[in-house]
């Protein structure tokens, strides 16, 4: 990606208005993620609404979402944050060297699970979070 990623790239890229977004923090407060995300749901919102986001470009929370869009569901002025997540893991991904990981290290990582069960959302979502 040549340029520098911006707020309004991010609007235009998710198609969101972070501006109907009125901070109840609903999305937040569904979000199963959310104890491992640095910045939550409303978080994001608020900080693509004020044109923060270079603490969001280095963030691992983008990398915590499932993608279950449980916040797009529970939010009542329809602001859609995973929509912006996806935006901004997108505009991460496309920086040469910005994956979160390499598709082989999806093994180690089930194999690091020492035996615990992986929800199938979570690998699905994992290979989103790579570019190939």
């Amino acid at each position: 990606m040549d340029g520098k990623v911006t707020s309004e790239m991010l609007v235009r890229i998710s198609g969101v208005n972070p501006r109907k977004c009125m901070k109840c923090g609903k999305c937040s407060g569904t979000c199963p993620a959310y104890d491992e995300m640095e910045y939550h749901p409303h978080q994001f919102v608020a900080m693509v609404e004020s044109g923060n986001i270079t603490p969001l470009l280095n963030s691992p929370s983008l990398f915590m979402c499932l993608s279950c869009f449980a916040c797009v569901d529970r939010c009542p002025r329809n602001v859609e944050p995973a929509k912006l997540v996806e935006a901004v893991r997108l505009a991460v991904v496309r920086q040469q060297g910005g994956n979160h990981f390499k598709p082989e290290q999806i093994p180690e990582i089930l194999a690091d699970s020492n035996g615990t069960d992986i929800p199938q959302q979570a690998l699905v979502t994992a290979f989103r979070k790579y570019a190939k």
